[in-house]
């Protein structure tokens, strides 16, 4: 309600685009984008591990793949609005999550199932951060690297090697501030060629250099900030 949510999508080969949305579904990507409120406004943000986007939608996720589409489209005409006002007849937030929780428990009551494949695929690779090869991890689950390419294409949204990159990101993110010495031994920690390599993915991944993010989470802080914009601070304090 209020203000809609404004998304800036950048490229190297085009001025900035914005779009705006007061409702939204959006895909896992490969890619930085901007977002914000122009003035006031209150959202509820749910955020799905890919399998569980894939059971509750009920589509093939490469659909949403770096994209952003009205949850009517998928969730059948009228479906936001009705939640919206189910949501501000209800006077508090121990409520309003009851309501999104029975809205979400009806559309997983015929869920589809996902592939036993693509589960204990993307099960392996979050144990290692990303830290595994498309090859290893098509002989770890029995199939072949075309049909784990597939199958991740389907319920996933990307392909494994793109989950690999996101996942070491955000353990790059997260790692303790003690556990590396400086970003050299961070990026070597979590999977990367070299700093450079991590550099790379900061910005393609972030927007933002690790410079460029201490600055930003510094700021953060300094205003009393959620506790991850903190965690970030301490990522770069080497």
């Amino acid at each position: 309600m209020g203000d809609p949510l404004h998304l800036f999508h950048e490229s190297r080969s085009a001025p900035a685009a914005r779009t705006t949305w007061h409702a939204m579904l959006a895909g896992l990507r490969a890619s930085s984008i901007r977002g914000g409120y122009a003035g006031i406004a209150e959202a509820v943000e749910v955020e799905f591990t890919p399998l569980g986007a894939y059971m509750c939608l009920g589509l093939p996720l490469h659909h949403l793949t770096n994209d952003h589409m009205h949850p009517d489209a998928v969730l059948g005409a009228g479906w936001s609005t009705g939640l919206t006002e189910q949501l501000a007849a209800v006077p508090d937030w121990e409520g309003r999550w009851r309501v999104v929780e029975n809205a979400l428990a009806r559309r997983m009551a015929d869920a589809p199932t996902p592939s036993p494949v693509v589960a204990e695929a993307w099960s392996r690779l979050r144990a290692c951060h990303g830290r595994l090869s498309v090859k290893d991890l098509a002989a770890a689950t029995g199939r072949g690297t075309r049909r784990l390419q597939m199958l991740f294409r389907e319920q996933i949204g990307l392909p494994p090697q793109s989950v690999s990159r996101i996942l070491r990101f955000q353990r790059a993110l997260t790692l303790p501030p003690h556990a590396c010495r400086s970003l050299a031994d961070r990026a070597a920690a979590c999977g990367y060629h070299d700093q450079a390599h991590m550099n790379r993915d900061f910005r393609d991944l972030a927007g933002l250099t690790p410079a460029q993010l201490r600055l930003l989470a510094d700021r953060a802080a300094s205003r009393g900030r959620a506790p991850l914009e903190g965690r970030l601070a301490d990522v770069f304090d080497h």
